[in-house]
């Protein structure tokens, strides 16, 4: 009996090991190999030679060794990357094989014929409207961006379903050039969030970006591929996804070009410039896995000519250059508009032209590049409280949520909500404000609440905010 329960051991230990490597083999089948030396995947540098330990060779390296040692009798450690090559072969059995492996991350997955890529469907777009509906349950005003917005994105997938089917060509050669959108707002006014819930809706990979950390090439800093290594890396390693993608560079006010400098603007217009090539559409080389390139990283190529850009910035002090341009204009008359008529108007920025962009330090061929200009509402105090209650995700909304859990019902009056939207408007931040206000008074009754298990509901009130009072406290039955 012993020896029987010992071979039903054995057999169930070969059948797991069998399992676990038929796995294994079946995942590395999705995945190219790489080159253990100059790290260039399978498509690029052909057929690998497989080495013990789980270690691939191209056959460039094996003949780059081959000729070191025919040729003096080279040793192999000294050669890049190769700390096991003066080894025995037979004691790479001894390394443990996941030193060697290369992670899954920095993998690239096969483009094997028998899959092919799937192509747009147009009855997939959702039409401008649709998009617009959608928007509206997270997004409160804006209701001039939202509807730019969804006519951009709506037209852009069009112009990508005819790329995909070829019908370009059969319809006269008409091609539809790529319209990406420049986003302009005060902070906080919903620009990233607007995008943010746009790709969600859409259901493609979004990388968002910071202007603010590229340089030009050669410089301390990330280059301008990085922003595409993002969007790699959202779209799962996946290159026909990422290229259908949407790519949001925030803070694009923050590369304007200095006005007066002596030294090379390495982190202003160079970048306005390097931008360009991909803002038309070309194809870039970036690293899988990684911001950076270097030799341990293997690297594919990516098109950028189907990809949407989306670039957003406060550019503050531009008001003051729309505001010198229109006074520029006024004159004296019965019919003159007075000067200070656009002083106290809060949406100036809706008169924003390409010669305010100039001035403020954004180069002709950049904004060239970006043909749908968007500008945003600055948030007044009945916006706040929409906002507040709203959305389908507000903020009150996720605290009732919270404080749920604990079977206890949150109410808000109408005076507390007014008090929060005028505490929001003094710190100028937009709805940012909104969760820090909220996040300093919630604290008390957030840490209180688990105490008692007999409350069953609390009242926020307007004295309680104004540290006149307490909450309104009801206890259960």
């Amino acid at each position: 009996m012993e020896d029987k329960d010992i071979l039903e051991e054995k057999m169930e230990d070969t059948t797991v090991r069998s399992s676990d490597g038929d796995k294994k083999k079946k995942e590395d089948d999705e995945y190219e190999k790489i080159c253990y030396v100059c790290r260039r995947p399978e498509n690029v540098a052909g057929p690998m030679v497989s080495m013990p330990g789980g270690m691939n060779l191209c056959h460039d390296c094996m003949q780059k060794a081959f000729d070191s040692v025919t040729q003096g009798g080279f040793d192999l450690s000294k050669i890049q990357n190769m700390p096991y090559m003066n080894l025995n072969l037979r004691d790479l059995g001894n390394i443990n094989s996941q030193d060697l492996e290369i992670p899954k991350k920095q993998k690239i997955k096969k483009r094997t014929e028998k899959e092919p890529k799937q192509d747009l469907n147009l009855k997939d777009i959702p039409a401008p409207h649709v998009i617009k509906q959608k928007l509206d349950d997270y997004v409160i005003g804006q209701e001039q961006a939202k509807k730019v917005i969804s006519v951009a994105v709506y037209n852009h997938y069009k112009r990508v379903y005819l790329v995909d089917s070829k019908q370009r060509d059969e319809e006269g050669n008409v091609q539809i050039e790529k319209s990406n959108i420049l986003m302009i707002g005060p902070t906080g006014s919903g620009k990233t969030y607007l995008v943010k819930t746009l790709a969600k809706l859409l259901d493609v990979p979004l990388a968002i970006a910071d202007a603010t950390s590229l340089t030009e090439a050669g410089y301390i800093g990330d280059d301008i591929e990085s922003v595409v290594s993002k969007l790699l890396a959202a779209a799962d390693n996946d290159v026909d996804k990422a290229e259908r993608g949407i790519i949001f560079i925030d803070e694009i006010d923050k590369i304007a070009k200095k006005k007066s400098t002596s030294s090379r603007d390495v982190s202003g217009e160079s970048v306005q410039q390097e931008l360009l090539k991909l803002l038309e559409g070309s194809t870039v080389e970036v690293p899988v896995g990684s911001n950076q390139k270097n030799a341990l990283t293997p690297m594919t190529s990516v098109s950028t000519e189907n990809i949407l850009f989306i670039c957003g910035g406060a550019f503050p002090d531009l008001e003051d250059i729309i505001r010198e341009r229109l006074k520029e204009k006024s004159s004296i008359g019965f019919s003159a508009e007075l000067k200070d008529k656009y002083e106290k108007d809060s949406d100036i920025l809706t008169h924003v032209t390409n010669e305010d962009l100039r001035k403020f330090g954004m180069i002709p061929e950049f904004l060239g590049r970006l043909p749908i200009t968007v500008t945003l509402e600055s948030l007044n105090k009945d916006f706040l409280i929409r906002v507040l209650k709203e959305p389908k995700n507000a903020i009150l909304k996720q605290y009732k949520k919270l404080l749920e859990l604990d079977e206890v019902n949150l109410v808000f009056e109408e005076d507390a909500l007014e008090w929060i939207a005028d505490e929001a408007l003094k710190k100028k931040t937009g709805a940012r404000a909104l969760r820090a206000i909220i996040e300093n008074f919630m604290l008390d009754i957030m840490y209180e609440i688990p105490k008692d298990p007999n409350i069953g509901s609390v009242v926020i009130t307007r004295s309680y905010l104004d540290r006149n009072g307490g909450p309104h406290i009801q206890m259960r039955g």
